[in-house]
């Protein structure tokens, strides 16, 4: 199993009237905490992308426990618990400042060739960097 966490300081213009933070936010939250994650491993977007391959969201799921609030900083804790292929599969766990469970979720990505637009594995490279996680 992959592991990592980042951390997200709630912004004014993340909270709805209500003062929590807006439901839609969280997704954007996990692909903050995914494109960290890959980039930690030495795989930025940037560098899959360049290896003609792309990562569009197949699914998303979110569980909405408790609400964040302007200026919390968020921990959001990222797992890849099984080995990718064609798919790569991410858990989400968000924590408040008091290290209370708010928020969890998922999403799960396709490898796509950009020159066929179809699924394929994924790039060697990057199978080669996260394998021993694995092991």
């Amino acid at each position: 199993m992959y592991t990592s966490e980042t951390k997200i300081r709630v912004r004014y213009g993340e909270t709805d009237q209500m003062g929590y933070v807006y439901y839609g936010n969280y997704p954007l939250y996990y692909e903050v905490a995914r494109t960290d994650m890959i980039r930690k491993l030495g795989w930025p977007y940037k560098k899959i992308e360049e290896s003609g391959v792309m990562l569009p969201v197949l699914s998303l799921n979110v569980k909405y426990i408790k609400p964040a609030f302007y200026d919390d900083e968020l921990t959001v804790k990222t797992y890849i618990k099984k080995l990718p292929t064609v798919r790569i599969e991410f858990e989400y766990e968000v924590y408040n400042n008091k290290k209370e469970l708010i928020n969890k979720g998922n999403t799960i990505l396709v490898f796509v060739d950009m020159k066929t637009m179809k699924p394929t594995s994924a790039p060697q490279g990057f199978i080669d960097d996260i394998k021993k996680y694995f092991e």
